[in-house]
């Protein structure tokens, strides 16, 4: 059984609620058709005046819930909630009535309301647009710091991490890291890999250096972040700074970082910043023909997770059995 059928079986036992607000994008529709003849979980889709669905067989497909968030008599309700929670921050019941007829923040109030376990966007919107509202409406967990993201990569063809399965983090969401981040990225990532995958994570901190093989400031809270991993999570394989070749090819790694826990066989890769993250993950994506998942959202109370823009329905179908292994 490949990774993704693993994680559909596991998500077909939850029987999860998931919005799929960017309801009418082609790619949506046919992911949501393919959820439901999959039995994977219920979809919600939202319908607009005078649109119609580029695949109108879809709403009357088992599993399929059409609400027109347009008319629904929830927005009032929603619209008081979402001025309660944001007037410390300026918002107004005037603003608030327009921004719960956005379909994004209409999505986050049901998921508020749990009338909806998740949420999966990003198709035709930025990650700006889908996470704001998860941050503004559903915030973090108890006890997180740093909500981030991750990538699951599947590589075919492929013996280097976990049998060509990597976790990418952070490719979304942080921008610049601090060290505190950077620490906080890489342990929840090393959980989230463990929780998916059932094995062990080895963590590399990448970067355009091995083991002091460069010297630059800029360099040191990637270091140091090696550093207090290694002291404060003395049972996680970890290992930084390291570059990408050293970090997942074993004979690299006996060259560049003899010795190294981590080195040579790291399934999950902690980038420096989000430049490096969003560049390296679509570069394996497209040129080895890697299946893609994510970017999923580490740290919030309920799942709401981001697509690219350049996903396919596949992937979709993927990031939503992600989804429901979150709620």
């Amino acid at each position: 059984m490949s990774f993704i059928e693993g994680i559909k079986e596991r998500a077909k036992e939850k029987n999860c609620r998931i919005v799929l607000p960017e309801s009418y994008d082609p790619r949506v529709c046919e992911a949501a058709r393919m959820i439901s003849e999959e039995g994977l979980c219920r979809i919600i889709l939202f319908s607009e005046d005078g649109k119609e669905f580029p695949d109108p067989g879809v709403t009357s497909l088992p599993g399929i819930e059409v609400v027109d968030y347009q008319h629904s008599p929830n927005l009032p309700k929603f619209a008081e909630q979402l001025y309660e929670l944001r007037k410390h921050k300026g918002m107004t019941p005037e603003k608030a009535a327009e921004q719960v007829l956005d379909p994004m923040f209409f999505g986050t109030m049901m998921m508020y309301n749990d009338e909806a376990d998740g949420m999966v966007a990003g198709a035709i919107h930025s990650t700006a647009d889908t996470m704001r509202p998860a941050l503004q409406i559903i915030k973090t967990a108890p006890g997180i710091h740093t909500v981030s993201s991750y990538i699951v990569e599947v590589v075919p063809d492929c013996e280097l991490g976990d049998d060509g399965i990597f976790l990418f983090s952070d490719p979304a969401v942080v921008e610049f890291p601090t060290e505190d981040q950077l620490v906080d990225i890489a342990v929840a990532s090393a959980k989230t890999f463990e929780t998916l995958t059932g094995h062990e994570p080895i963590v590399a901190l990448l970067s355009y250096s091995s083991k002091g093989s460069a010297k630059n400031e800029r360099l040191q809270y990637i270091i140091n972040a090696a550093a207090r991993l290694k002291e404060d999570y003395p049972n996680l394989k970890t290992d930084g700074e390291l570059q990408l070749d050293a970090a997942i090819v074993p004979s690299v790694a006996e060259l560049k970082a003899k010795g190294s826990p981590a080195a040579g066989q790291a399934n999950v890769l902690i980038f420096p910043d989000l430049n490096a993250g969003n560049i390296g993950y679509k570069l394996v994506q497209r040129l080895a023909k890697a299946e893609a998942y994510g970017p999923v959202m580490q740290g919030l109370k309920k799942p709401i997770n981001d697509l690219s823009r350049g996903c396919f329905a596949e992937d979709i179908v993927g990031t939503v059995a992600l989804t429901c292994l979150q709620v």
